[in-house]
């Protein structure tokens, strides 16, 4: 097993910056605005042949009764709770604060094993403002720079000293498959997080009726029949003119980056609200990245048929380009509905990644053409000769042949409906491409 080292304090002492650090990423947002990260974010790290997993953590207000702080702290604790050894960070520059006190009185209380870091100390290490911090009752301080680097190894060294194995020592040698990248997508507020924590059986994302609650693209493992997934809970994209913080336009990056790295992207459509211009941009780009997609419809249980039916038709208008994903309906908060959507997240990752033997694909080729001909193009008539696959998730389709740059999206259609309807394709788009044989009877220049 793996150690697990959690990363607590107040808000703004740069947390994420050295979970960013420790994991060699950039998975965390980091910016100058306190209150940034507010879930709980897991990332991988290494230190010579020692594997560890880190947990970044929303700024830390343990007496916080009330609103998203208290769902950020109750967050926090149990991080601590699953950690093998807690790095408590604090801001040298900023100095010693009360909130640093409620903090370490927590930490004292909760039996694990604590390092202190004193972070932004580039320059500092022999500062008198660091002694300060013994204060805190914790231990020694470690001076550490999370932007630069300095002392992280050795505050690592000094957190996980027991889990520390030589480098010479066998290490046993992973051969797992990758798990499956399921990304949750949607406009703010219409339930992503509660869905995931349904999924999770546990409060596991900060979950608040309030858009942008989640702000980072958050990552959860999460293994299910056998098979392990990891879920990307992303921030709610809104119309580019809603955009103010820079802070959200961070969250808008590391969200269409999240679309484009998963495997499956579930679109989450609110159903009390019905279907917007945003919506379509946001399955728009998950159809331009070529990602497996599945829309699920939230809060189905609120609306009655009326509303139903006049939501199906928008579905059906506003969204006609994704005809082949399948639609689930599901309530998140009373989690109904989560069977059915689990299989169709399946049927979508097995279509996305299916295997097109080669032969079949050009019987069913020569199938398509001898039932309709492409139009002629001027005087000659494209020919289609063979196809093979040429890539998976998304599938691709390369049809060899000639004068095929005069092929109409139209026939391109009619063709892909031919293969989707023999492979029984769902939930994934097809790209089929053209190469046209060169005639080597053309004069060379």
């Amino acid at each position: 097993m793996k150690p697990v080292l959690a990363l607590v304090g107040r808000p703004n002492v740069g947390k994420s910056t050295l979970f960013n650090r420790l994991t060699k990423s950039r998975d965390a947002i980091v910016a100058d605005y306190a209150g940034l990260t507010r879930d709980r974010h897991y990332g991988d790290g290494r230190i010579g042949a020692t594997e560890f997993i880190v947990i970044d953590t929303g700024g830390f207000e343990p007496d916080c009764t009330d609103g998203i702080f208290k769902e950020m702290a109750k967050q926090t604790r149990q991080a601590v709770a699953e950690a093998d050894a807690v790095v408590f960070v604090v801001d040298v520059r900023a100095g010693l604060s009360a909130q640093d006190h409620d903090i370490a009185k927590y930490l004292r209380s909760a039996n694990k094993k604590v390092i202190l870091a004193v972070n932004k100390a580039e320059g500092m290490t022999d500062s008198p403002h660091i002694a300060e911090f013994y204060e805190l009752g914790i231990g020694e301080p470690h001076p550490v720079s999370s932007a630069h680097g300095q002392g992280v190894r050795s505050l690592v060294e000094a957190a996980l000293a027991e889990f520390i194995v030589d480098e010479d020592d066998d290490a046993e040698e992973q051969a797992e498959d990758q798990p499956i990248r399921l990304a949750v997508a949607g406009r703010p507020n219409v339930g992503k997080s509660t869905l995931i924590n349904a999924w999770l059986g546990e409060e596991r994302l900060v979950a608040f009726d309030m858009p942008g609650t989640t702000r980072d693209a958050i990552k959860v493992p999460l293994e299910r029949d056998g098979q392990r997934y990891e879920i990307i809970d992303t921030a709610g994209l809104r119309r580019k003119g809603r955009v103010f913080e820079a802070i959200e336009k961070f969250s808008v990056v590391k969200t269409l980056q999240a679309i484009a790295d998963a495997n499956v992207v579930v679109l989450l459509l609110d159903a009390t609200q019905g279907v917007s211009d945003q919506d379509a941009h946001i399955a728009g780009y998950i159809l331009d990245s070529g990602r497996a997609v599945v829309v699920a419809i939230n809060k189905w249980d609120a609306i009655d048929s009326y509303q139903r039916e006049m939501l199906e038709r928008s579905i059906e208008q506003r969204l006609a380009f994704l005809r082949f994903a399948p639609q689930v309906h599901i309530s998140a908060l009373r989690r109904q509905g989560l069977g059915p959507l689990w299989k169709t997240i399946a049927d979508a990752w097995s279509s996305a990644t299916r295997k097109l033997p080669t032969p079949v694909l050009t019987r069913l080729l020569h199938e398509a053409v001898q039932y309709q001909q492409p139009k002629r193009a001027g005087m000659f008539r494209p020919k289609l000769r063979y196809a093979h696959q040429g890539g998976q998730n998304p599938p691709i389709i390369v049809i060899h042949g000639n004068s095929l740059e005069h092929v109409p999206d139209s026939y391109k259609r009619y063709l892909e409906a031919r293969f989707r309807e023999h492979f029984k394709l769902t939930g994934t788009p097809l790209r089929i491409e053209m190469r046209s044989s060169s005639n080597p009877f053309d004069e060379k220049e």
